[in-house]
Order: structure tokens, then sequence, then C-alpha cells
């Protein structure tokens, strides 16, 4: 009777059939004409696809990796690569070049571009050249700057929180009216800050670090425009510069100094020109290595900004410390 469970159910007693298509002990395999069946393979509804790659759930048809160029590179001072509706187009250059591959190859969108770069830039100039004008030949409100330490406690809150909005947040910065709405407080805020800094210097070393600083900017912007060398590979060197920059300026508080202000406003003066060049060439594109989406025209407008007030200020240091007073 045993011998007659064993052979009828090879399972053990009282167990549950085994569900369908598990093959018993003694037969791991069922028997076929020439081993494999002769479809082979893997099924045609659930395997690779006949032409190759990815399945159709896969990557989006324009925004994988470039077919010739291997990664995209970060962003950077971003940096943020734009590429079209149907990706990167490298059928004749392997290589990334900014027009053809992050969304310049249309010489008209790149042109509107740098203009409203520009037109951006060229109102948050004037209204800090209008703060500038007050606080230096304005008596009653360079006086009033001077008995209200505290507006400039709320302008540099303010400088910081637009400053961190914009260039961390790629949607306020890209949405309209908002990112026009945050620009323009950041300059007004901005400009506060220029104002309370120029209050302290004659009008005569002002003026003459405003000439200088559009002297040097109009020459360092069509260099830029001209030169060969690419400095958007630079991104990371002035990095690094400008926190060097920052550990000397506070420790050069703790050893006042003309020598010490000279060398530091000299330093500060070198780096954010060069940082002039490399925003200028990632908006302007062409055949340098990294280039700016067209759609960040806020952000671009506002790195060239905040070079140019860089270097008026360490200029107007530098004038001020080689001064006798």
């Amino acid at each position: 009777m045993s011998t007659w469970q064993q052979t009828q159910t090879p399972y053990g007693s009282g167990a549950a059939p085994p569900p369908p298509g598990f093959y018993p002990q003694g037969a791991p395999y069922p028997k076929a004409d020439g081993g494999y069946p002769t479809a082979g393979g893997y099924p045609t509804a659930g395997g690779y696809p006949t032409a190759g790659g990815y399945p159709a759930g896969g990557y989006p048809a324009g925004g994988g990796y470039p077919s010739g160029g291997g990664y995209p590179p970060p962003y950077a001072q971003q940096n943020m690569p734009y590429y079209g509706a149907g990706g990167p187009d490298n059928s004749q250059n392997n290589s990334f070049n900014a027009p053809e591959n992050f969304g310049f190859s249309d010489k008209t969108i790149r042109k509107n571009f740098i203009c409203k770069v520009y037109s951006i830039l060229m109102c948050q100039l004037l209204i800090t050249l209008m703060f500038v004008a007050m606080a230096t030949f304005h008596l009653a409100t360079k006086n009033y700057i001077k008995s209200h330490p505290g507006l400039s406690i709320i302008a540099i809150i303010i400088t910081f929180g637009t400053l961190i909005a914009l260039a961390c947040c790629e949607d306020l910065r890209r949405k309209s009216p908002t990112n026009f709405i945050l620009l323009f407080i950041f300059t007004l805020a901005e400009s506060f800050l220029l104002a309370v800094s120029v209050s302290r210097y004659y009008p005569e070393q002002v003026l003459l670090a405003l000439g200088l600083t559009t002297l040097i900017c109009f020459a360092l912007t069509i260099f830029a425009f001209q030169t060969k060398i690419d400095f958007t590979v630079m991104g990371g060197f002035l990095t690094v510069a400008v926190i060097v920059l920052l550990v000397a300026s506070i420790v050069a508080i703790f050893f006042p100094g003309k020598l010490m202000t000279l060398i530091i406003a000299s330093a500060g003066a070198i780096i954010f020109s060069l940082y002039l060049i490399y925003d200028t060439q990632m908006m302007v594109g062409g055949d340098h290595k990294y280039s700016i989406s067209p759609e960040e025209y806020i952000f671009a407008a506002l790195t060239i900004y905040v070079d140019i007030i860089n270097i008026f200020m360490y200029i107007l240091a530098i004038i001020g410390a080689s001064s006798d007073d």
C-alpha cells in the first residue's frame, strides 16, 4: 500500500498537486525533438526588440546621451546644456560644439538671446548707476545711508536670498514674470549695498573707478567675443580662486592695512575679469566647449552683472588704498 502511494503521489502524502509547468523530479525537462524548441531564443513578445538597442519603454528618442559625444558636460556656473527637441545632432561632428549641440544651431536664436541678456543687463546697470550717483553727489542721501546701518543688514539678507533663489531654483529663474521680479529685487538690494560702499569714497575716486570699470569691461567683452581661447573650461579653476579670495578677505580683517587691501583688491579684480570673459563666452556659445541654455537669459544677465559690480568694487578699493588719505 505504501509503495502504491509513493508511485501515485511523488510529491508526498497529502501534498497539493504541483502548479502548471512544474516538472516532476524524475523528468526535469520535457522531451522534444532536437533539444530546444524549433522557435528558439526568447519569445518575440517579451524579449529584446528585433531592431536592437533599448526597448520601447527605455530612454526617450530625443533626450538620451548624444550619439557621438559621450556624456554631456555638467552644468556648471554652470553648465546647463540645452538640447533641441530632437537632441543634439552629431552627424557631422562628434565633439561638443555649443552652437550645434546646446540650442544655438540657429543663429537667430543666439542673437536674440544675446540681445535679451544685454538689454536686461543695461537696465540693471542703469538702476545701480542711479543709486551710486545719489550716494556720491547727493549729501542728504549719503548722510541718510550712514545714519541707518540697519538698512544694510536688510539689503544683505535680501541680496543673498534672491541670489540663492535665482542661482539654485531653475523653475524660478525660467518662469516669467517671477524671474524678472526676483532679478529686480536683487538689483535694488545690490545697488543699495553698492551705494553704501561708495558713500565712503570721494566723488573723484568713484568717477575714476566708473571710468576704468567701463573701459575694462568693454575691452574684456570684445576680447571674449573675438578670442579663440576657450575660457569656458576654466569654471573649476575660477571657483577655487573665488574660495581662496574669500578666505583671504576674511583673514585680511584681522590684519588691516593698505598693502593687504591692495593685494586682495588686485587679486579680486583679476579673478572677476576672468569670470567676465568666462560668463560672456558661456552666453555667446560658438565653438566653446560649454554653453548656457537660451532659456537662461536671467541667469546669464545675473552672472555678468555680478562680475561687473565686483570689478568696480575692487577697482574702487585699489584707488582708495592707493590714495594718500
